[in-house]
């Protein structure tokens, strides 16, 4: 193993421990035979790390809801200004929430902006645990069906560092001008963070 891949897992043990110990208590002592842990936060939180961190650790399956961006006919005016309106919250829950919960596989479909299609079907065998990450994993829309709700945070200056680097400069523009306004806008509104463990330090 590489040193880069050392010092990166070494960096995810000691900044998401308090993640993975609750993951571990649930998955021991929990008698449920679905468990369901959800991953929201600021963008650039680490939220996709963390995600496939947890899946590096444990049996489980990962959904990203990054893969569930809304397609070009939903995004209504309407649409687009509804508090927590900027994912496809309805296709996530019919596709892949509802047949985690009834215990059968999933037909993964994520669509891809670029091309503007939704991928071609994937199937993913049901497992006991199942990792949602992304921003809006915790709307309300998908009701009470989380196990351990998880919150990604970090201070304002390093999310504008992290997006630039990761973005560029024109992109940073967007996400400070529209999507990171929509996404404090949805943790405001649904409080997000109230039932969350939080990870990383915010301001």
């Amino acid at each position: 193993m590489n040193e880069d891949k050392l010092r990166m897992q070494e960096s995810c043990k000691k900044k998401f421990e308090k993640a993975v110990t609750a993951v571990n208590e649930l998955v021991r002592n929990s008698k449920k035979q679905v468990l369901v842990v959800g991953i929201d936060g600021m963008c650039a939180s680490g939220k996709t790390t963390l995600g496939y961190y947890l899946k590096s650790l444990f049996d489980c399956n990962l959904f990203h809801m990054d893969d569930f961006f809304l397609q070009p006919w939903q995004r209504t005016m309407e649409r687009l200004n509804e508090v927590g309106g900027n994912v496809d919250y309805e296709r996530f829950k019919e596709e892949v929430l509802d047949r985690v919960l009834s215990q059968q596989e999933v037909e993964y479909r994520p669509y891809r902006c670029m091309e503007g299609v939704i991928m071609e079907g994937q199937m993913i065998p049901w497992k006991r645990l199942t990792i949602i990450e992304g921003s809006y994993s915790l709307h309300p829309y998908f009701g009470d069906c989380y196990d351990l709700h998880i919150f990604t945070q970090l201070t304002k200056q390093e999310q504008l560092n992290r997006i630039r680097k990761r973005n560029g400069e024109e992109k940073l523009t967007r996400f400070v001008k529209e999507w990171i306004p929509k996404e404090e806008a949805y943790f405001e509104k649904y409080q997000i963070k109230n039932r969350c463990i939080c990870i990383g330090h915010n301001e």
